[in-house]
């Protein structure tokens, strides 16, 4: 394995800067809609006509497909940045306060510097919600953290499956292959994460040098 210590970027980068630093929502479940008038009393408008029905809220996946043509198509890296972000958000939501609460915990445990803690909070989240890809994406940068690379590309795996356009997680997988001498592999793995993020850096800068790395190798 490569001795490579200026690629001990955060795993995952672009997506755990928001789970180090920011706590998930404790309020992600969705609020009621106020009770609708009953076929007997229609709300009226001035025209003596019912009001119209209330848009149908977007779901997850039609907000996060959005987003992401955004992110694609934008050029200015800052804004690029602010569309992320709002990609990461929604990839905090679990749709469940236990599920969130317990991210939050192991979220405070890695500021604590438990990362014990931080993987039993993170491996019932998993439980509760095997589907959760953050929760993978959580335990994959634990593992990261302490240099258990098969367990951590094994959660990449997972989060990858459950959402194939994770920018972060591709770029941390691209950060172990290289880390292992798997140059073309971890150059893949960038380059799959500037089709989703264009203007990623972190991935423009260690595709950039891979790409002439590779160049000089035999095939």
């Amino acid at each position: 394995m490569r001795a490579f210590s200026r690629f001990k970027i955060p795993l995952l980068a672009a997506a755990l800067v928001s789970a180090a630093v920011t706590a998930p929502s404790m309020a992600q479940d969705a609020t009621a809609p106020g009770a609708l008038p009953g076929p007997e009393t229609p709300a009226a408008t001035a025209s003596g006509l019912p009001d119209a029905a209330p848009p149908v809220a977007e779901t997850r996946e039609a907000r996060l497909d959005g987003l992401f043509e955004r992110l694609k198509r934008e050029s200015d890296a800052e804004k690029a940045t602010g569309i992320a972000n709002e990609i990461q958000s929604v990839w905090l939501e679990s749709g469940s306060a236990t599920v969130d609460l317990l991210m939050l915990r192991a979220t405070q445990a890695i500021a604590r510097k438990d990362a014990a803690a931080a993987l039993d909070f993170t491996d019932q989240a998993i439980v509760l919600d095997p589907d959760y890809a953050e929760a993978y994406n959580r335990r994959a940068t634990l593992h990261y953290t302490q240099n258990r690379y098969a367990l951590s590309m094994a959660d990449v795996e997972e989060v990858l499956k459950r959402e194939p356009r994770h920018f972060g997680a591709l770029t941390g997988l691209g950060a172990m292959l290289e880390e292992l001498g798997r140059d073309r592999e971890a150059l893949d793995a960038y380059s799959r994460a500037l089709a989703i993020y264009p203007t990623l850096k972190a991935a423009q800068d260690a595709a950039g040098r891979l790409a002439e790395e590779v160049s000089g190798q035999p095939a």
